[in-house]
Order: C-alpha cells, then structure tokens, then sequence
C-alpha cells in the first residue's frame, strides 16, 4: 500500500514547494535526533518527514504519489510475487542481490543542512549574572546571488539527458551466472536527475556559499561549565538551498582567583592567624556582582572547619534561589616572632596549663584532624 507523503507531513495535495519545506523544518525540529537522544520512534518519524519532503519536493516523484503509487516502492512488483522467476533466468535473480534490481530514483537536490558546533570562553562573573556574546560562525549560508536556486537565472532545472531523470545508469555485464544489472549515480547530474544549465557564477550551483558572521548568543544566568546552547537553523544551510541545521554553543568557564566553583555552590579559603581564629573575627569579600559580604568568624574556630553563608553561591539555572557559598578555614601559625610576641604566648600558655599529648580514639575530644580534612574535601 502506497504511504500517505502528504498525510505524513501534514499538509493539503495542493501545498506549494515553500509550504512543504515549512511543515518539514517544523516537524524536524520537533522529531531531530538530537533533540529526542535514545528515542527510536522519533528517530523513525525524522527519517519518515525528511524521506516525504524529498519525493514531495521531486516534480517526477510527486507526479507518482498524485497518480496514487508509491516511488519508493520497487519496480515489477512486490517481493512475495514469485512467479516473476518463471522467465527471468539466474541472471535476473543474481541481479536482485547484485544491487540491479529496482531503481532507487534520483535523490532529492535539495538537503538538510548539517548542525554546526562552536565553543565560547566565559568568566566566572558573566556566568553569575548572564551576559550576551557575540561569537564568530563559519558555515555555509544560502547564496544571496541565485537565492539558493544554484542557477545564474534562478530558472528550474531540467531532466538530465543521461539518465533521463532517473538519476542513475544501469549498465549489464555478462558472467558465468549470466546478465547482471548495476546501478550507478549519473556521472552528469551526480545521481539528482536534473541538471542546472547555467550554474550561478557565485556559488557554482550548490545553492550555498560560506560565510563568516557574527551571532548573538544569549548566555544565561548559573550555566554550568560545558553546557551547549541550541540555536535553531543557525547551523550550516544544506545543498540546493535545504534547511539549515542547528548551532551548538559550548560554553567553558574560566577558573576564578579566589571562587571555586562546585554546582550551585562557591568555595573560598581564608588565611585567620592563630589569634584572630581563636578571638573571633569578621572579613569581607567582594562577591561575584560586585556587592560585598561580611563573614563572621566564631571564637575559637579551629583549622579546617567551613563556615557555611546560605544563599550567597551561584544562581540556579532551571529553578529559583542560589546556592550556598562555603569559607574553609585556613590557620596562620606565624613561623618567626620577636621577643615580645613570644613571651605573650608563652604566659597564655602557662596560665590555660595545657600539654601536648596524643589523642585517643573514643576519648571524648572533638573530631581528629584527618576527619576533618576528609569532610572539608567532601564539602567541595
């Protein structure tokens, strides 16, 4: 049974060039593989919308589908006919499985294009607050001279007189098996079945050209390091003036010289000295849009411990809210000191009558300092 080409694609029999292009770049878009990856039923569905655009958009092909046949289906016949051997002889079976059965028929001039990739540097400060980029894209554009047409008068093409439209040639040598028909492409119209008889001068009768141009590309907010963004049909535009692919922007982020970046989370460390770490105090930084923040520093804090500032840390890129940003606590012993300093710390000592000694597992003291280490790389 004939497949429904227009029924496919969703369109009236009566539809123009221009209006089936418009219905395939549409479902296209909805049905591409890179937009659905893993799904074989839209997998299916793209190959099923770009095959109809092909023979909907072949004068000789539609003229089939109009008549109520099917030009992809094979000459002669379904294949469950087998009293079609009757006659034939081994040369005609052999031919089947030599590829010179049925034709294949021209295949389409006009092509999808292909999608395109670039890739984009960022500072940690623009992927905090979103910014718009330009970039530099080098790809194929329609040609502005033959507006795709690929001919200097922008006329129709005609049947190539080679191969009569078909596309192909088939060519019979003789083996010891008897006749074997093959097929090849048209050497004349590169297996379209059309010729284009005055070649536009700019673009050689491709219907494209390439070209450099600048693209806007909106970035926005909490994008993490190698993302891509998708531009639609700002890819490369296909043979014969086809629809465009799409663009892909990968965006890398550059390190930063005081945040590290962990998901939706900011890490800093802060050098106290021993004194201030144990008085307590407070410090600002400059955060990533400019503004400051004040962060207290308890009495008593101990090396390696993290001070935890809700919602200080990236944007979310999917949801609302931020992420949280996390100072770890760097202690500054001092390795020289005066006379002074060191008789100062030498009363403290004597005066809290402490001692150094080794801690026992289980002994009641606060956590070991290797725990702490493993929870500060965990928190990263």
């Amino acid at each position: 049974m004939a497949r429904d080409y227009y029924g496919i694609l969703g369109i009236d029999k009566s539809a123009s060039d221009s209006e089936i292009k418009k219905a395939y770049r549409k479902l296209a878009r909805k049905f591409h593989p890179d937009v659905n990856p893993g799904d074989e039923e839209a997998a299916e569905s793209f190959r099923e919308v770009s095959l109809a655009q092909e023979i909907l958009l072949d004068p000789q092909k539609r003229r089939v589908v109009d008549m109520g046949g099917d030009p992809m289906e094979q000459r002669g016949g379904g294949g469950a006919d087998f009293g079609g051997f009757a006659g034939g002889g081994l040369g005609d079976i052999f031919a089947e499985f030599f590829g010179g059965g049925a034709s294949r028929g021209p295949r389409s001039r006009v092509q999808p294009g292909n999608d395109a990739l670039l890739r984009t540097s960022i500072s940690l400060e623009e992927a905090y607050s979103g910014v718009q980029k330009v970039v530099t894209v080098d790809t194929a554009v329609i040609c502005d001279h033959c507006a795709g047409t690929g001919s200097e008068s922008q006329a129709k093409p005609v049947g190539c007189p080679t191969c009569g439209g078909a596309g192909e040639i088939q060519e019979m040598q003789r083996s010891f098996l008897g006749n074997v028909m093959t097929s090849r492409p048209c050497p004349r119209c590169q297996g379209f079945g059309e010729i284009i008889t005055d070649p536009c001068k700019q673009c050689g009768g491709d219907g494209r050209v390439k070209k450099r141009r600048d693209i806007t590309v909106t970035i926005p907010a909490g994008i993490g390091d190698g993302m891509r963004i998708r531009m639609a049909s700002q890819g490369e535009v296909g043979h014969g003036g086809g629809p465009a692919g799409d663009l892909f922007v990968e965006v890398r982020t550059q390190a930063h010289a005081v945040f590290e970046r962990n998901a939706d989370d900011l890490h800093l460390t802060v050098r106290v000295p021993m004194v201030d770490a144990a008085l307590g105090t407070s410090f600002d930084i400059e955060q990533l849009d400019g503004e400051e923040l004040t962060i207290d520093i308890a009495p008593g804090t101990q090396p390696g411990e993290s001070i935890e500032v809700t919602g200080h840390g990236m944007p979310r890129l999917r949801t609302d809210g931020f992420g949280n940003l996390f100072a770890h606590v760097d202690v500054v012993v001092p390795q020289e000191m005066d006379k002074r300093t060191r008789e100062l710390l030498l009363k403290i000592r004597d005066s809290r009558g402490e001692d150094t000694r080794v801690r026992r597992s289980g002994d009641g003291q606060e956590e070991s300092f290797f725990s702490r280490i493993r929870d500060r790389f965990r928190n990263r």
